[in-house]
């Protein structure tokens, strides 16, 4: 099977192809236009395998997609690409409309005159994988789960963007006939996570003795996907998923940030010893814009139909994850120091327009 992977020099997008190429026999396309949070370090463990390929180049870019379809001629494509940092879409916004919109669009019609050529039975055999986040079902009260039917409620320009380009892939699919299915993940985890979001920001200043900013109250809470967990989940529905559907992909680990600090700071004095306990380092600060309350997932669906679950729960997850920062400063001192010191985003003041 001949995989391209879009957005493959990110997080999620590298565990999938160390896993495609580990566990698989897939051979994988990567490509990435290596924005900021792109970084080809994460694959240097498949860099020369004969069955990897990697190819600069950007997704809203047509003549670029279409000529990748044309000389790759693949099986299947598993979208990843994708801006996804609320914090950063509350600054820029225009940049998640053009990547995670705009470039969804330009994909897809690449896709549909590659497919659209094929002979009948690669025409049937082909996917048209879409991935996508929890976040489009907007925020969950005190109980209940998403499922593939909850109504989309985006409240972020981050979750609207992946929300208009979910609705694009399936009217794809509708119109034209093109053989599409989109998942929809929660919070992921793990190794080579670049350290803007929660919980590598939080490992990484803990070890460096700084503060811990925690949004509000941190009483917010997720449900926390150990990425590697998701790699398996991401392959098993391109293989074995009904064309047309969604799939909801969650660890079943619901925890509050606050929780989720906390247990980072009893590692990290658990592995790496400090002076004072770094529970103490643990500082309140104000609320992210239009932060949701709670996002949980049902997967029901792809464990029933697919026979996937988790394998790590948020605890084995969580020691994983820290014993892979701290082995690896190499990969995220680079980043430290070059592309992001662990600053605050996604405070900038709204704009008010005045009527008349």
């Amino acid at each position: 099977m001949k995989v391209i992977v879009t957005g493959g020099a990110g997080f999620i997008g590298s565990s999938l192809i160390r896993f495609l190429i580990g566990e698989t026999d897939a051979e994988v396309i990567n490509v990435d236009k290596l924005t900021y949070a792109g970084n080809l370090a994460s694959l240097a463990s498949v860099e020369t395998h004969a069955r990897y390929r990697f190819v600069k180049a950007d997704i809203c870019d047509r003549r670029a997609m279409t000529d990748l379809f044309a000389a790759v001629r693949p099986d299947a494509v598993m979208h990843l690409a994708a801006e996804s940092h609320v914090d950063r879409s509350i600054e820029g916004p225009a940049a998640f409309v053009e990547t995670n919109i705009v470039g969804t669009y330009t994909l897809l019609e690449a896709a549909r005159g590659y497919w659209s050529g094929l002979p009948a039975p690669a025409r049937d055999a082909f996917r048209f994988h879409h991935i996508s986040t929890d976040e489009v079902y907007g925020s969950l009260g005190a109980e209940g789960l998403f499922t593939e039917t909850t109504p989309y409620a985006p409240t972020s320009p981050y979750s609207s963007s992946k929300a208009s380009s979910d609705h694009l892939v399936r009217a794809w699919h509708h119109t034209y006939g093109l053989p599409t299915l989109v998942t929809n993940c929660s919070n992921n985890y793990g190794p080579y996570h670049f350290p803007e979001k929660l919980i590598p920001l939080m490992i990484l200043k803990g070890l460096e003795g700084k503060p811990l900013p925690v949004y509000g109250n941190g009483e917010n809470v997720r449900d926390w996907l150990f990425v590697e967990d998701h790699a398996r989940a991401l392959w098993t529905v391109v293989n074995a998923g009904r064309v047309g559907e969604t799939y909801n992909i969650g660890g079943e680990a619901e925890q509050r940030n606050i929780d989720v600090v906390v247990r980072i700071c009893d590692l990290l004095d658990e592995m790496v010893p400090g002076a004072a306990p770094r529970r103490g380092l643990i500082t309140f600060v104000s609320d992210r814009p239009g932060h949701d309350a709670r996002y949980a997932m049902d997967i029901t669906k792809i464990s029933g139909e697919l026979g996937w679950r988790p394998r790590e729960s948020f605890e084995s997850g969580l020691r994983k994850t820290v014993a892979w920062y701290l082995d690896n400063r190499s990969w995220w001192e680079d980043i430290r120091s070059a592309r992001y010191a662990g600053e605050r985003l996604g405070l900038a003041a709204p704009v008010t327009v005045t009527a008349g």
